[in-house]
């Protein structure tokens, strides 16, 4: 079976968008989905609870990713 792990980049604006990746990013979160649309949603949330919140617009932007996971058998 597949998990997946949604990750939230905060990135200066000054990155250009291909280029933030987890090494560049300002902060990186990550938290386990059960599934796709999981990545989707509740980024609003996480960010929300960082210091970073009043930056995003200002002098960062946000990049989410999805990346799948596969678990041990």
């Amino acid at each position: 079976m597949n998990a997946f792990i949604a990750v939230v980049l905060v990135c200066a604006n000054g990155l250009a968008q291909e280029s933030c990746t987890d090494a560049q990013a300002l902060e990186v979160r990550k938290v386990r989905v059960a599934n796709e649309l999981g990545c989707a949603t509740g980024w609003q949330e996480i960010i929300a609870r960082t210091e970073l919140r009043e930056e995003i617009g200002k002098t960062a932007y946000l990049k989410t990713e999805c990346r799948r996971v596969k678990e041990p058998r």
